[in-house]
């Protein structure tokens, strides 16, 4: 595999597709791209991550998607996007980073608390509310979302 390239992309340049893999509702993803800060993993030219970033309240910025082509998932590339949002938050003169998944991401929700993130709550049923198609995972119903956080 070539250099990884990490590059802030508009929204208009998002890589629809690949946002799709962690956020399956399209309504849901128009809800927030375009207020979003952008960022698209490439590497020899070919986008495989991306991720969006949102200051949600001050000083406070949630990873709103994070995703991983599934050809180059178990590579180190989620990790590599993780960090480099870590980064930009800080950057940003942010104080707390926060991210979100579903009760069904196993292998997400470990990796986010590999890299520093703590669960802080839970969001009973907020995919039962938010999602009109049922979401399967790892054999799994997602139902909750699992919050977690990171002082910067």
């Amino acid at each position: 595999m070539g250099e990884l390239v990490i590059e802030h992309v508009s929204p208009n340049e998002a890589p629809l597709s690949l946002l799709l893999l962690a956020d399956p509702s399209e309504r849901q993803l128009k809800s927030y791209l375009h207020r979003g800060i952008i960022y698209i993993a490439k590497c020899l030219e070919r986008v495989i991550g991306v991720y969006v970033l949102l200051e949600t309240r001050p000083n406070t910025m949630e990873i709103m998607n994070i995703a991983v082509s599934e050809k180059e998932q178990g590579k180190g590339i989620g990790k590599q996007l993780l960090q480099h949002a870590i980064i930009t938050a800080k950057e940003q003169n942010m104080h707390t980073l926060e991210i979100g998944t579903g009760n069904s991401s196993v292998s997400q929700l470990a990796l986010y608390q590999k890299c520093g993130f703590r669960i802080f709550s839970i969001d009973f049923d907020y995919f039962s509310k938010h999602y009109e198609e049922e979401i399967m995972e790892n054999g799994i119903v997602c139902r909750d979302m699992i919050r977690l956080t990171m002082d910067l």
